[in-house]
């Protein structure tokens, strides 16, 4: 028997007309967070999204900004466009201050011993190009060291994992390739419980 005068109930919303208390939206079905390359929300005077939130789509330069203000914030989350847009922009610097380490390198005087197993060349007299150089990448490394593990810290939030996941890397093998997965999977909702608004 069918009722003569059916109601619709969307899925969400409440049966009988009755409102969601406390004001709230009912969840939508299907509904997903923001994703990659969606403009993030305009929240502050200059339409950046606070520190303390994910900044979805974010371009290059602000990527890299951001990285550096939040130098050792490891509650929140970081998307993955800002997670990757500051893995290239590291990569840039790294590779460069190795090239102009291996100039420096063969601009100075070594010395080659081979023996029956092996070829070793040590430097006798390092080029500046050579100490300057690995005076930079020391330096460079030693900046870099805090935030690179923050904002791995805050990837992994945003994939809804808890920060500790990072130790899965020093599995050996398998380690590193666990964490590529973790670290290109796409935002979960359940990552906003790491999320501190109050910090700002």
């Amino acid at each position: 028997m069918t009722d003569p005068n059916p109601q619709q109930n969307p899925y969400g919303q409440n049966p009988y007309g009755q409102q969601n208390p406390y004001g709230q939206q009912p969840p939508q079905y299907g509904q997903q967070p923001p994703q990659y390359g969606q403009p993030a929300p305009a929240t502050g005077p200059n339409g950046e999204p606070p520190l303390w939130a994910p900044w979805y789509g974010i371009p290059f330069g602000a990527a890299v900004k951001r990285f550096w203000k939040k130098y050792a914030r490891f509650d929140g989350r970081a998307s993955r466009s800002e997670f990757w847009w500051w893995a290239l922009a590291n990569a840039v610097v790294t590779a460069v201050l190795y090239v102009v380490y291996a100039v420096g390198f063969a601009g100075s005087e070594r010395s080659t011993v081979a023996t029956s197993t092996s070829v070793q060349t040590t430097v006798t007299s390092p080029s500046p190009l050579l100490v300057i150089a690995g005076i930079l990448l020391l330096l460079w490394g030693l900046a870099t060291l805090i935030p690179n593990l923050a904002i791995v810290w805050r990837r992994l939030h945003d994939a809804g994992f808890a920060g500790p996941f990072f130790f899965l890397g020093l599995i050996p093998f398998v380690g590193g390739i666990i964490l590529l997965v973790f670290y290109l999977m796409p935002s979960k909702p359940e990552g906003a419980r790491f999320d501190q608004p109050q910090r700002g």
